[in-house]
C-alpha cells in the first residue's frame, strides 16, 4: 500500500457515450491501493483541506496542485501492438504486406530465440511505451515462448499494464521462424500462460492472451487447439489480424475454401468472441460488420500501418463500427507504420477519415472521438473497462499528467485567453511526450 494521492485541477476523460467531459476546479483522490477513491468537480482552492477530509482514508493523501497549464486525462491504451517490432520500425515501407512479413518483419522477429537480445529489446519497448503514456498495451510476442515470457517479466517490473501473448504460427512461414508442429505452438502457449499467471495470479497489471498471428500462419489443428483453450479459459482474450488487406484476404480464403470470410472462419473456431481483439478490419462487407456486432468482438484500429505498410491506402471504416456499436480502440502496430505514439494514432486517425469521407461519404472522426479511442475505447476492446479508461471511483488511476508549458516543446503555443478544450486540442494534434509530464499506473508513478 503506498501513501493516498490526490490532484486538484483541470481533468479531461470520456463518458459511457464516448462524449469528453472537462471537470474544472476538480479533486481527484487516489487511495493507497492505487484505486480512485473520490472525485469531484467545483471544489474552491479554499475548500480543499475541508473536503479531503471528508474522504475516508487510512493516511492523509499527498496534494498536488495543477496548474492552469497542466491536466490530468486517461493513461493511453494501445489495443495491438509487437513488441518484438520495436527494433524494426519504419522499415518496409510500400511492401505488400506478405512481402513485408517475408523481407522484413520474420528475419528480425526470428532473433528473439535469443533470450538476451529479447531482453534488450523488450527493455527499450516498454520503457518507450512508458515514456509516451501508454499505460496499457495488448502486446504480441514473438513465437518464442521463453522470450515472451521476458516481457511478462519486464512490464511487472517495470508496472506497465498489459496482455501478453506468445504468437502462434506453424505454417506458410520460413523453416527458420515458424512452430515445430500444431502440438507444440499450444503448449508453448500454455506454458506462457502459466508463467503469466503466476507472476501475476491476480492478473490486476498483466494477463495472458491466445495470439495466433492469422490463419494464413495456422493450420486446422492449431486454430482448433486455440479454439479449445479458449473456450476451457473463459477469461482469456484472444487478438489476431482480420481482413487487414486485399492479398491477406485473399491468401486466407484460399487456405480455407469452405469458409465466406474471416468472421465465419474465426467463428467455426471457436476466437469470435467478446473478448477477441481483430487488428486492422479495413476492408469490410455490411454482412462482416454485422457479424462482428453480434459476436461482440472489438476491432483495434491501427491507422498508421494501414496508410503504411501493406499494399494502398486502406483507412477502416471507422464510424461504421461505431455506428453499429463495435467497441473500437487504437493501435500503433510498432513495426507496421513509422510511429510507436498514440498520439500519431490519434492524428493520422483523423487523417485517413477524412479520406474515408471523401471516398465514402462516412462521416469523419473528430479529435474528440479519436481521444476516445485512445482511451476508453481501448479499455472497452481489451476488456478493461471495467477496471481503466476513465475517471471513476473504485476504478484504478492509470492516467497521464499532462504539462502544455515544458522547456523544448514543440506543441503548440497556449495562452492565456485559450479555453480548456482549446488547451486540451492543442496537445491532442501537436503534442509529444515531452508534454506528459508524468504516468501512472494503479496509482504508482511510472515516469516523472
Amino acid at each position: 500500500m503506498a501513501r493516498p494521492l490526490a490532484f486538484h485541477g483541470t481533468v479531461f476523460h470520456c463518458l459511457e457515450n464516448a462524449q469528453t467531459e472537462v471537470l474544472r476546479d476538480c479533486l481527484l483522490v487516489v487511495a493507497g491501493d492505487g484505486r480512485i477513491a473520490h472525485i469531484r468537480d467545483g471544489v474552491a482552492r479554499h475548500a480543499l483541506q475541508d473536503a479531503l477530509e471528508q474522504v475516508q482514508l487510512d493516511e492523509p493523501p499527498r496534494l498536488r496542485i495543477l496548474s492552469r497549464f497542466e491536466f490530468l486525462i486517461p493513461g493511453f491504451i494501445d489495443t495491438h501492438n509487437h513488441a518484438c517490432q520495436w527494433a524494426q520500425r519504419g522499415l518496409g515501407g510500400g511492401l505488400h504486406i506478405l512481402e513485408w512479413l517475408e523481407q522484413v518483419t520474420f528475419p528480425n522477429e526470428a532473433a528473439f530465440q535469443d533470450v538476451e537480445h529479447a531482453r534488450t529489446v523488450y527493455t527499450a519497448c516498454v520503457d518507450g511505451f512508458i515514456q509516451q503514456g501508454v499505460t496499457m498495451c495488448s502486446y504480441y510476442g514473438s513465437l518464442h515462448s521463453e522470450a515472451t515470457k521476458i516481457l511478462a517479466d519486464i512490464c511487472v517490473a517495470k508496472g506497465q499494464r498489459a496482455l501478453i501473448g506468445k504468437c502462434n504460427m506453424n505454417r506458410n512461414a520460413p523453416e527458420y521462424y515458424r512452430d515445430a508442429s500444431a502440438a507444440e505452438s499450444l503448449q508453448a502457449t500454455k506454458s506462457v500462460i502459466e508463467h503469466v499467471r503466476a507472476i501475476d495470479p491476480t492478473g490486476h497489471l498483466i494477463k495472458p492472451i491466445l495470439t495466433p498471428r492469422f490463419a494464413i500462419c495456422c493450420d486446422d489443428e492449431l486454430l482448433a487447439g486455440l479454439g479449445a483453450i479458449a473456450e476451457q479459459n473463459p477469461d482469456l482474450p484472444i487478438q489476431t489480424h482480420f481482413n487487414e488487406a486485399r492479398q491477406e484476404i485473399d491468401a486466407t480464403l484460399g487456405l480455407f475454401p469452405g469458409f465466406t470470410d474471416e468472421a465465419d472462419l474465426y467463428r467455426h473456431y471457436g476466437l469470435l468472441t467478446p473478448r477477441t481483439i481483430l487488428a486492422h478490419c479495413t476492408l469490410m462487407t455490411d454482412e462482416e460488420i454485422a457479424k462482428l456486432r453480434q459476436a461482440g468482438s472489438g476491432v483495434a484500429h491501427c491507422p498508421i500501418a494501414n496508410s503504411t505498410v501493406g499494399g494502398g491506402f486502406m483507412a477502416a471504416p471507422v464510424s461504421k463500427f461505431l455506428e453499429a456499436g463495435i467497441k473500437v480502440g487504437l493501435g500503433t502496430d510498432n513495426g507496421g507504420g513509422f510511429s510507436s505514439s498514440i498520439l500519431d494514432a490519434i492524428r493520422q486517425a483523423i487523417i485517413v477519415s477524412n479520406a474515408r469521407h471523401l471516398m465514402t461519404g462516412e462521416p469523419p472522426l473528430s479529435v474528440w472521438q479519436c481521444f476516445y479511442l485512445a482511451t476508453l475505447g481501448g479499455a472497452k476492446v481489451c476488456s478493461l473497462d471495467d477496471t481503466i479508461g476513465n475517471f471513476r471511483v473504485g476504478k484504478d488511476f492509470d492516467g497521464l499528467l499532462i504539462k502544455t508549458q515544458v522547456p523544448g516543446g514543440i506543441m503548440t503555443m497556449v495562452q492565456e485567453r485559450d479555453s480548456l478544450q482549446t488547451m486540451m486540442e492543442k496537445f491532442l494534434i501537436s503534442g509529444d511526450d515531452r508534454n506528459i509530464a508524468e504516468v501512472y499506473v494503479k496509482g504508482r508513478r511510472l515516469k516523472g
